[in-house]
């Protein structure tokens, strides 16, 4: 119990990476406050889960494409947790779009979630977080290996990357730490719906261990930079990709 009398945020958190995270961190001990887009269904589920463990979650639902929602989701949880301790910024935008066919909506819509959102989420947790704080934002490999239409999501998460090494700078005399972590290929719905199997199959093979990431997987390693364990580890990246990129 790692985290006991903790209190944590994840956007995004009703279904894989994230609900892996929310579950996780509540198993350690935090009160875990999540958001949600519109699967309320999946969201009382995990609800339901956490409980059942004996550990404590609540679902709020908030378009993480509308800054005005972000905040009062930041509002709601800090007044429903009495404080903030951790913020783990998982939602995000990922559908490929060829440059050729992206519209300026599409632009829009994939920066703000994926990088304005979490930008204004750090900001909101640098004035309000409680010192020894913990910033956990989820990136992705595609930094670093982009593939053909995702110039917006591979961009915006490497904002995100950017906007996590400077809040490291100016949150770290407080104590509070900011680091990312960038999964590899990991089995998700989300993943097989965008993903051909041979391309599935293609990331197996080129992984060190040989299969392709569990969402718990990810959740352990945001776990372990929201503990009292990585106290002296902030403005990194961990490539948490089974050795895909060594």
């Amino acid at each position: 119990m790692t985290l006991r009398d903790k209190a944590a945020l994840v956007t995004g958190g009703s279904r894989g990476i994230g609900r892996a995270i929310v579950e996780r961190l509540a198993r350690d001990g935090a009160s875990v406050v999540f958001s949600y887009q519109s699967n309320e269904a999946a969201a009382g589920d995990v609800v339901e889960t956490v409980r059942a463990a004996g550990g404590d979650a609540h679902a709020v639902r908030a378009d993480q494409g509308d800054l005005d929602a972000v905040r009062a989701l930041l509002d709601t949880a800090t007044q429903r947790l009495g404080g903030l301790d951790i913020l783990v910024n998982n939602a995000a935008a990922s559908e490929p779009v060829a440059i050729d066919d992206v519209t300026e909506a599409d632009f829009d819509r994939v920066m703000t979630i994926n990088a304005k959102a979490p930008f204004f989420a750090i900001q909101y947790a640098g004035r309000t977080m409680r010192d020894d704080g913990r910033i956990v934002s989820i990136s992705t490999l595609n930094t670093v290996i982009p593939g053909p239409g995702g110039a917006l999501y591979s961009a915006s998460k490497a904002a995100l990357e950017r906007f996590t090494a400077v809040a490291a700078r100016e949150l770290g005399p407080r104590g509070i730490t900011v680091n990312a972590v960038s999964p590899g290929a990991v089995d998700t719905d989300l993943l097989r719906s965008t993903n051909p199997p041979e391309a599935l199959a293609q990331a197996e093979r080129f992984s060190a261990l040989r299969r392709l990431g569990q969402p718990a997987d990810i959740a352990d390693v945001v776990a372990f930079l929201a503990g009292p364990d990585s106290r002296f580890i902030t403005g990194q990246n961990l490539l948490a990709t089974g050795g895909y990129l060594i």
